[in-house]
């Protein structure tokens, strides 16, 4: 018997219930992880909401942890009892002591990366690299702009963007928020609160804008988004922080430079295991180098019993960087 994070019906933090559960057997091509250290992720919270509607109440939620194999499946050639792994895009569910999660999922965890660090930075870290390495490829010495820089995925691509030379500047809301993205290495920030986002990019940029926009905010922040890039721009709308872009009109792409707007997702990029592999080495390597700091402080590491205080601390935007949840 373990315990796991549930939920009956779409709502609020207020609908996620502690549980108990049996463990099953694992399928063929399946592991079975027993978690040291869970990933908390805004998309779970969309999932919790509805934006992401479930098929099947009652549901677990999560898809991102780090933890050690306990078992595995007939037709697993990837792993065996005792490795220490990291996974991400798992069935929901990753919100509980042990999961069940397919071998193509996860990754062996070198031993120079903490759990806690790779549940922090796993999904994230991905996430950065397929928008700086496939969606738009970061040049050495380009200008960015990417809102919610302080945020989980933010504050790694701060960091990332120095690593690859670029000139990253970065949306904030805050003047605290724009400190920390600015120790993390971006080149500027704009607090959004108190300054006009399109005024001040082209005033960074000599009134040249930028070439793409990492946009995770959604909603609120798409014409601002159009309004910054160049001609033939790319706006890379990831996110869904503010709502979902709708009733878009192709034409205003027109209008404002011939732009270009892809809507991705991690799984459209890493597609299989020799990807995922390869994007990982690229992580690890990074944060092994120091590079990349994923530490995540104290208060924002919640007992995993406590999941809906944490997606209520995650839905204020009161916490900075990545959050965990501790079985």
């Amino acid at each position: 018997m373990a315990n796991r994070i549930e939920f009956h019906q779409h709502g609020g933090p207020e609908v996620l219930r502690w549980a108990p559960y049996d463990v099953e057997q694992p399928k063929e091509t399946e592991i079975i992880v027993r978690h040291h250290a869970i990933g908390l992720n805004y998309i779970d919270t969309y999932v919790r909401s509805g934006l992401y509607p479930v098929n099947q109440f009652p549901s677990g939620l999560g898809t991102e942890a780090a933890g050690e194999v306990v078992a595995v499946g007939s037709q697993v050639t990837r792993f065996q009892v005792g490795d220490r792994i990291v996974y991400c895009q798992s069935g929901l569910g990753a919100y509980s002591d042990y999961h069940h999660v397919d071998q193509s999922k996860a990754v062996i965890l070198p031993d120079s990366i903490s759990y806690q660090s790779a549940a922090a930075s796993f999904l994230k870290g991905l996430t950065v690299y397929y928008l700086f390495h496939m969606t738009h490829k970061v040049q050495s010495g380009e200008t960015v702009l990417l809102h919610a820089a302080a945020g989980g995925v933010g504050l790694i691509a701060c960091q990332w963007a120095k690593a690859l030379g670029a000139n990253l500047i970065g949306c904030v809301s805050s003047e605290n928020k724009a400190q920390r993205a600015r120790e993390a290495g971006a080149w500027a920030t704009i607090n959004t609160s108190q300054d006009d986002i399109v005024k001040r990019v082209h005033e960074l940029t000599s009134g040249q804008k930028v070439p793409v926009v990492y946009d995770s905010v959604g909603k609120a922040t798409w014409q601002t988004s159009l309004d910054c890039l160049q001609p033939r721009g790319l706006l890379v709308s990831f996110g869904n922080a503010s709502g979902p872009v709708t009733g878009v009109d192709l034409a205003i792409l027109n209008q404002k430079g011939s732009l270009f707007v892809t809507r991705p997702s991690l799984n459209g990029y890493l597609t299989t295991p020799e990807l995922l592999d390869q994007a990982s080495a690229t992580l690890f390597s990074l944060i092994s180098d120091g590079k990349i700091d994923v530490s995540v402080p104290e208060s924002q590491q919640f007992p995993l019993r406590d999941a809906a205080k944490a997606h209520r601390s995650l839905e204020s935007r009161t916490t900075s960087g990545a959050c965990l949840l501790i079985p």
